[in-house]
Parts: C-alpha cells; sequence; structure tokens
C-alpha cells in the first residue's frame, strides 16, 4: 500500500493523541486511516468501523435539507395574508347575492375575472388550510359562472364550468359544492327536456347532502322532473324530503346569496309542480306568496325570475279558467323582465304556450304573447 508523502504524515504525538479517541470513541478514523488499521488487523473497512444507520426522520430531513423547526415552519408559510382572503371571500359572497339581478353579462364577465385571480393564489405559496379555502372559493365562483353561461344559453361552457365546479369540491372534499353542481346539472336536464335525466343527476348528490340546504334544492328538481311524467306519489315524496330537510337547518342569515335555500324558496318549488299537477288553487296561492316574497316594501323586486315564474304560473291559471285576457297579461308581465334565464324562462313560458294554443288554437289576442314568445327564442 502506497502511504501519504512524508510530509503530509503527522508527528508521532498527534497520531498518539489521535489513536487514544478512537480508542475512546471519542472520534472515529478518517477515510485514509480506517483502511489502514482494518488491514493491520487483517480485516475490512466496513467491518471494522460499520457506518452507523441514521434515524428514519433524521435521514428524511436531511433529504429535505432542513431541520424540525424548519421543517414544520415551511407547512405554516404562505405568501397570502389572511386579509387577502378575508377580501376574496366577501367577494365571492358578493357576486353570489348579485345573481338574481345583475346584467347577466357584467356579472359574468366580473366572475370569470375573480375565478383567474383565485386560482392563481395556487401557485404561490400557501398553508394547507388556505389551499383548502382557496379551493372552497374558486368552487363557489365558478358554480356562479356556470349558472350565467347557462341563463345567456351558453349550454357548452356551462357544463365544462359546472364539472370544473365540481372537481373542486372533491379536491376541497367540500359537498355543498359537489352538490350544487349536480343541481346545475338535473337543471340543465329539466329545461331541455330531459326528465331522467334529471333524476339521475340528483339520485347520487342527495346520499351525501341529506342534512344540507343544497339537499332541499336537489329534491325540489326531482320533485319537477317527477311532476312532468306524471307520478304524483314521487311529487310528493320528494317535496317531503325536501320539507324535512329544510326543517332541520337553520334559518339563514343572508337569503340574498343564490346558493342558500329557506322556506320562502320552497314555495317557489311546490308552486312549479302543483302547476304542473293541475292544483291551480294551490299553485295560484304559491305564486301570489312568491311575488309578495320577493318583493320589497318600496315595490322593488329582489327575485326577478322568480317572480317572472310566478306570473307563468298565475297565466297558465287564468287559461285553464278561460280567462285568455288575463292569461295574455300574466304571461306578458313575465316575458318583460329584464333579469331573466333564458333556458328556465323558455322552458316554463313554453309550457304556458301549449296550455294556450290547446284552449284557444285560433284566438288572435293569444298571438300577442306567442309573438312575444318567439322574439326571445334564441336562433
Amino acid at each position: 500500500m502506497r502511504a501519504k508523502s512524508t510530509h503530509n504524515l503527522p508527528t508521532d504525538s498527534t497520531l498518539l493523541r489521535n489513536w487514544r479517541r478512537w480508542e475512546s470513541g471519542e472520534s472515529r478514523p478518517d477515510d485514509f486511516y480506517a483502511p489502514i488499521i482494518a488491514a493491520a488487523f487483517d480485516t475490512v473497512t466496513a467491518a471494522f468501523f460499520p457506518k452507523n444507520r441514521p434515524n428514519r426522520d433524521d435521514e428524511l430531513l436531511s433529504a429535505t435539507g432542513m431541520d424540525t423547526l424548519e421543517f414544520i415552519g415551511r407547512l405554516r408559510m404562505s405568501d397570502v395574508s389572511t386579509a387577502t382572503l378575508d377580501a376574496i371571500r366577501i367577494t365571492a359572497e358578493r357576486l353570489c347575492c348579485e345573481y338574481p339581478y345583475a346584467d347577466p353579462h357584467d356579472l359574468h364577465t366580473e366572475g370569470t375575472s375573480w375565478l383567474r385571480r383565485i386560482t392563481s393564489l395556487l401557485d404561490g405559496r400557501l398553508t394547507l388550510s388556505q389551499h383548502r379555502e382557496i379551493l372552497v372559493l374558486a368552487g363557489w365562483v365558478a358554480l356562479l359562472v356556470g349558472c350565467v353561461d347557462y341563463d345567456l344559453g351558453r349550454h357548452t361552457t356551462a357544463e365544462a364550468t359546472r364539472r370544473a365546479a365540481h372537481s373542486l369540491g372533491q379536491e376541497a372534499d367540500n359537498a355543498e359544492i359537489t352538490g350544487w353542481s349536480a343541481e346545475m346539472a338535473a337543471w340543465f336536464a329539466l329545461t331541455q327536456g330531459n326528465y331522467r335525466g334529471a333524476i339521475e343527476a340528483v339520485a347520487p348528490a342527495l346520499a351525501s347532502c341529506g342534512e344540507l340546504g343544497v339537499g332541499v334544492q336537489l329534491s325540489a328538481q326531482r320533485a319537477k322532473a317527477w311532476a312532468r311524467l306524471g307520478d304524483r306519489r314521487e311529487v310528493e315524496a320528494s317535496l317531503g324530503h325536501g320539507r324535512a330537510i329544510l326543517g332541520r337547518l337553520d334559518h339563514p342569515t343572508n337569503l340574498d346569496n343564490h346558493f342558500v335555500v329557506d322556506p320562502q324558496k320552497f314555495d317557489f318549488y311546490a308552486m312549479d309542480c302543483c302547476r304542473v299537477a293541475g292544483e291551480d288553487a294551490l299553485a295560484e296561492s304559491y305564486a301570489r306568496e312568491v311575488i309578495r316574497n320577493s318583493t320589497r316594501a318600496d315595490g322593488t323586486v329582489r327575485n326577478p325570475m322568480r317572480v317572472s315564474e310566478a306570473h307563468l304560473t298565475l297565466a297558465v291559471v287564468a287559461v285553464r279558467a278561460r280567462d285568455l285576457e288575463l292569461a295574455v297579461h300574466e304571461g306578458m308581465r313575465a316575458l318583460a323582465g329584464k333579469r331573466r334565464s333564458l333556458p328556465s324562462l323558455m322552458w316554463i313560458a313554453g309550457e304556458a304556450a301549449r296550455e294556450i294554443i290547446e284552449r284557444f288554437p285560433s284566438d288572435p289576442r293569444a298571438r300577442v304573447y306567442l309573438d312575444e314568445l318567439r322574439a326571445l327564442s334564441p336562433e
């Protein structure tokens, strides 16, 4: 074996001190001396000087290049302040509250812009709780944007946005968001005449939303579908299920949020089912209650889309009572609303038109309503 050059060797006294430290275990020979000592005892280095097996936690932390405090600290570090999250939370709530009356084009532009800002935060450094909350906030805004897309007749875009919201809800483990995405699927199916599809969209979501507000809405959409399929028993069961969930919920503090269900909204659902089932007296009673609850003390309308459907219900009740003039008057009031969900409005207004045509097939007075309805129909 070739030793180090003479001028690099330690003095005898230094070597002796090192030897004593090696014998006592105070230190270990380095990579130069360890093989020499092992060879002197006719063995190999690894047998004479086995490597210590590190603690697995130490090994993990060593691999990350961080000690324990630094490792835990990193999990708590964020580029997003509490004030920023508060501001986003308030904005998401505001957007959802503006849905019933805001111009849909303006609301869609603002909602899309905020959705882009919110999701961009996911590229930064976040705590685990912040990451989840941003997913939830993005989910609510995506649901809103999807609703507005559908109101504007953009069916393909609305479905893509709905699926994105569902994915965000799943990733955040938020049953309300996934439930509302299912409710939107049922709504899309209903307005397109796919009543079985609406029922199928509701079924899996109800299992996880039985104690949430969205469970009421899911039950209502199922009731609407069964009403049009002519199954009164299923209608009553669905409305009863929704009413039971609603009865267990605390009264909401903010009734303006589109994704909040309250007792007043349940009258709106029951109104639709009673009208379709031919229970005219009940349908009229519910319609007048919907109009009353949706109108502020100063006469302004809080929920114009609900009011439009209530007027269409009154139109149907009137035409069944052979009062065409009143039916046309109520129908024109419904179509005159500035804030409208085009698919929903055309769906219910079309049902009213069929009632008018069936009973007054050639009466020129019906033409005013029918012409106005055709003018609203998308090309």
